[in-house]
């Protein structure tokens, strides 16, 4: 608990400095909810938002809806959201000293500069994105200056290649890499050594993984300093362990592993 109140003091120096530049509250349609309940205090400011990127499907994208509309939601970028984002918030909440904001901010690269108002950043179904030049040119500033990225939720082979040829945009010099067990970023909170493959709720039942994705992989790009930038989780389902966190028949090893590892890095990225 003390590491938790050191980092909710870190967090709430470099939030306060933001809250006059962020953009307000704003909710999209979705591919899988357009009615779930927004909390009574979602106007209330905070020192941590957990912010969404959108961004522009490739033309393989099984979970788009929106084509070249992808801005204005029911894409790929929308998968599992918000509920996954609330559920997280309210995580976050119990489990850390950190102030978050009960709902999330959808945030667009093509938006002028808004992306930098938002030190945290997580985006899903990446296996899908299709980054223009212009969008992978800011990501990479923004990671450049201080910002940090997570990516979940893409399977297999062919959809680590399609992950790959916008990542190659962003950072043409550096390769993922499989992190070090040792590495800070599994034991900022909780040590998070006997990590495996979180599954979707759809696979339940059935076979636990998609495509030809049955190993999971925690990879990450890192800076100069050695201090990861950019988290990769692939071959797992992240975003659906904290979707589905309320939900009775979803096994509770997933949705547990798959919240200390967000709070893990989202402590992480906000303390390097």
């Amino acid at each position: 608990m003390r590491q938790a109140l050191l980092i909710g003091g870190g967090i709430a120096a470099l939030g306060c400095s933001l809250w006059a530049f962020q953009k307000p509250f704003r909710e999209y349609p979705a591919i899988e909810y357009n009615d779930f309940p927004v909390p009574d205090d979602y106007r209330q400011p905070a020192e941590f938002t957990f912010a969404r990127l959108m961004y522009p499907p490739a033309a393989t994208a099984r979970f788009d809806r929106a084509g070249r509309y992808w801005a204005q939601g029911m894409s790929s970028w929308t998968q599992d959201y918000p509920r996954a984002d609330r559920h997280l918030a309210q995580a976050l909440r119990r489990l850390t000293r950190i102030n978050t904001r009960s709902v999330e901010q959808a945030v667009n690269l093509d938006d002028d500069d808004e992306v930098y108002n938002w030190p945290w950043v997580y985006a899903v179904r990446t296996g899908e994105w299709d980054l223009t030049e212009a969008q992978a040119k800011r990501l990479r500033d923004y990671i450049e200056r201080g910002g940090f990225l997570m990516v979940d939720d893409f399977w297999g082979t062919f959809e680590w290649q399609v992950f790959m040829r916008s990542m190659n945009r962003v950072f043409p010099d550096r390769p993922p890499v499989d992190v070090d067990n040792a590495d800070a970023l599994f034991h900022t909170i909780y040590d998070l050594n006997d990590r495996f493959r979180v599954t979707g709720a759809w696979g339940r039942f059935g076979r636990p993984y998609q495509d030809d994705g049955d190993t999971p992989y925690w990879r990450a790009i890192y800076d100069g300093k050695n201090r990861v930038v950019l988290a990769i989780v692939a071959n797992s389902d992240l975003g659906d362990s904290w979707e589905y966190a309320d939900d009775p028949s979803y096994p509770e090893k997933w949705s547990g592993l798959g919240i200390r590892v967000a709070v893990n890095y989202i402590a992480y990225g906000m303390t390097h």
